[in-house]
């Protein structure tokens, strides 16, 4: 069979292009192949993973473990009466702690989100609500001590009160407000003495003259420096509806005897009244709470008065977990409160140390305890 011959620039299909073969790159072996592919994955994963790991500016808040008051923590009794006598304790008054993750002393990463998210037990918080911006670890730590001691010192000043055990109070002027009605008249590091001549034991006597007062002139005693000062300050409102002088108060106490806390790695105001009521139950004989378990939560003042604290609702969580019947919650974060008790859990809300230690003793003395105040969407 004969063939025609191909037109010029055309290639007869049955024949090899002339080429030249080095100038065609060859490809790789497939083993070669393959370990890129593998390293170039590897590399992605880990840059993956580098970045899921950067730290980043959230807070995730979940329940801690709880401290019984009247017991041990380790070895040691969490409070320890010397110089009078006491009466150890059963049952359990359980102070409740919240598990910060991230902020300065623990960063959060992405993962750390992720795994909060998909838990409806923890909240997320932005860093910067919780944490002001600049806030150092060391500080964080420094600030939590300092809340620590101040609560535990107002935490005897109201058990005692509560049991009428006299006691010493100086009230000192820390600080003024801005703008303050006692600007140019008192000054920091005065001692409040005595106001519309009653002698000044204790903030509630300051609280009372004012409110008494209906914003008319109080007539104000200082110690300044050995001096006794007077002056007439004309009190103003603050944003809570009370008369108030405009200064900053700092407590110095002197009790007649020694109460001393122990409790490692916990820091914040919040443990107050739960401090307050286990001191109470170990100066009277007896047990407050006939040997059932309660927990509860609130900042205290050395008047008695109970105040809201954060982390409520993983708070309660913790407390129902460690076996906790009923919980003692701050009048003042009921709304927090309300949607999510968890079952089983009797939540009483409480504005004093006199709520808390009477609705410890309804239900330590086997009363029906339905009737105490609870918190509502009212």
């Amino acid at each position: 069979m004969l063939t025609s011959p191909s037109p010029e620039g055309s290639l007869d299909p049955r024949q090899t292009p002339d080429a030249d073969p080095s100038s065609v790159p060859s490809a790789p072996p497939r083993d070669s192949r393959y370990m890129i592919m593998v390293i170039s994955g590897l590399l992605a994963l880990g840059l993956g993973i580098g970045a899921a790991a950067l730290p980043v500016p959230y807070v995730v808040e979940s329940a801690g473990p709880t401290f019984n008051t009247l017991g041990k923590d380790g070895d040691k009794p969490v409070i320890t009466i010397t110089g009078r006598e006491s009466f150890p304790a059963n049952g359990n008054l359980d102070l409740t702690t919240v598990v910060m993750t991230g902020g300065p002393k623990s960063p959060a990463t992405i993962f750390d989100i992720f795994r909060a998210w998909l838990d409806p037990s923890k909240a997320i918080y932005p860093e910067e609500l919780i944490y002001p911006k600049g806030t150092t670890a060391e500080q964080t730590v420094q600030q939590g001590e300092i809340a620590m001691e101040t609560s535990q010192e107002n935490a005897v000043a109201a058990a005692l009160r509560q049991l009428d055990i006299p006691f010493e109070q100086r009230l000192t002027v820390a600080g003024l407000s801005d703008p303050s009605p006692s600007a140019g008249k008192i000054q920091e590091g005065d001692r409040l003495t005595s106001i519309n001549g009653k002698p000044v034991t204790s903030m509630s006597v300051i609280q009372a003259e004012l409110a008494a007062g209906a914003g008319a002139p109080a007539v104000v005693v200082v110690d300044r420096d050995g001096a006794a000062v007077t002056e007439t300050v004309t009190p103003t409102k603050n944003q809570a509806d009370r008369y108030v002088l405009g200064v900053l108060l700092a407590s110095d106490f002197t009790f007649p005897f020694d109460v001393r806390i122990s409790l490692e790695n916990v820091g914040g105001p919040s443990a107050g009244m739960m401090f307050a009521l286990g001191i109470v139950d170990n100066l009277e004989p007896g047990d407050l709470t006939g040997g059932k378990h309660v927990a509860g939560t609130g900042t205290i003042t050395a008047d008695g008065a109970v105040g809201p604290i954060g982390g409520i609702a993983q708070k309660m969580i913790g407390a129902r977990q460690h076996g906790a019947s009923m919980f003692l919650a701050p009048a003042a974060n009921c709304a927090d409160v309300v949607g999510h008790v968890p079952d089983g859990l009797q939540v009483v809300k409480v504005e004093t140390l006199a709520d808390a230690t009477a609705a410890v003793e309804r239900l330590g003395s086997g009363q029906d305890t339905t009737g105490l105040p609870t918190c509502t969407n009212n």
